[in-house]
């Protein structure tokens, strides 16, 4: 049997919120995922979703999910596979008793992130920490498993910085310019962003220097080694909609020169079975030559906001070479990324 040969029924936690809602489009008509069953807090139990989510995307809700009826974050009648958008503040425990009940839970929240035996995931960069799935099932005794995605920004960061993995990563400091639909709706109040720039957002530079390292890492004797790149995030919320924007100062062990740079960022694909993927771009990061972008407004949507965009290499008198990034910080940093790892997971036989 192929996996399009049959559609897997799947769920979502967190179905009212802005990455539950963008997870509802992405598997809205998946090749291989029939989304059945939508979830949320207790103020939403029991009711239709069209009365307990004020819809927020551009893209129109579908018919069908408005009739649906939301139940309780609980396991008894989810399907087996189920997607989290819940919030931090109660996706941890949610999570975990859905995984004890023998669900595959693929998470965007932060709460198991860094556990040692659970996969923080990017497709194209460490498909196999997988393999720690294993553990979870013999050192906690879950009949289910948890796969995480990164945090958005770090999501971004590894995309960019994966095409030089091969130089060998020495150093890195980011200053982010992030998107307020990052921060949820209703988020940053329009007073404090308009017209301004603030330069703190919670927790979110430990995430970036924490996560990026695990992303990174090698798998060795069923743990994962943190790679021994140092690095530096500065953190700041910016009045634009969609799009994280970076900038990206790098050291490499290798000495190189741009040209290098350029042709590894031009043909960086991933590996063979990744890119076969129905949410998989065909190119996973786009170099653009032009001297003022990636820009937000013009290249966050490119490949249905799964690209991630590179440009204005160029020499940095501190490290050794800096330039820019952009990712749909709500796709490919969020729902995208994992309906991305479900698909991978189903790939390998782990669905």
């Amino acid at each position: 049997m192929t996996i399009s040969s049959k559609s897997i029924d799947v769920g979502v936690l967190g179905a009212t919120g802005t990455v539950g809602q963008e997870l509802i489009t992405l598997l809205d008509g998946h090749p291989w995922f029939n989304l059945t069953w939508l979830a949320a807090s207790q103020r939403s139990e029991g009711r239709r979703y069209a009365d307990a989510a004020q819809w927020r995307l551009p893209a129109s809700r579908p018919e069908h999910i408005s009739e649906m009826i939301v139940n309780a974050c609980a396991p008894p009648g989810a399907p087996k596979l189920i997607f989290s958008g819940l919030d931090a503040s109660v996706a941890g425990d949610v999570e975990a008793t859905f995984a004890e009940a023998g669900h595959t839970v693929i998470s965007n929240a932060k709460n198991h992130r860094m556990d040692a035996d659970v996969p923080l995931l990017v497709p194209e960069i460490n498909q196999n920490h997988l393999e720690l799935l294993t553990n979870q099932s013999n050192q906690r005794g879950w009949s289910g498993r948890i796969v995480t995605n990164p945090n958005c920004s770090t999501i971004i960061l590894t995309m960019a910085l994966a095409p030089l993995l091969s130089f060998g990563l020495r150093a890195v400091n980011v200053t982010t310019l992030q998107a307020i639909s990052g921060a949820g709706y209703p988020g940053v109040a329009s007073l404090d962003i308009v017209g301004n720039v603030i330069p703190f957002i919670n927790g979110e530079e430990e995430k970036m220097e924490a996560e990026t390292k695990k992303v990174f890492g090698s798998l060795k004797d069923g743990a994962v080694r943190p790679h021994d790149v140092a690095i530096s995030a500065h953190t700041t919320r910016v009045p634009v909609i969609n799009g994280h924007t970076l900038m990206i100062s790098v050291g490499l062990n290798r000495q190189a020169k741009i040209e290098e740079l350029l042709r590894t960022f031009r043909d960086f694909s991933g590996p063979p079975k990744v890119a076969t993927l129905p949410n998989a771009p065909k190119n996973p990061v786009i170099y653009l030559e032009q001297p003022d972008r990636p820009q937000p407004k013009l290249d966050v949507e490119l490949n249905h906001g799964m690209t991630v965009t590179v440009g204005r290499l160029r020499p940095c008198p501190l490290l050794d070479f800096k330039f820019v990034a952009l990712g749909h910080n709500t796709i490919r940093g969020a729902a995208g990324a994992a309906v991305l790892n479900a698909e991978l997971m189903c790939a390998d036989g782990l669905i």
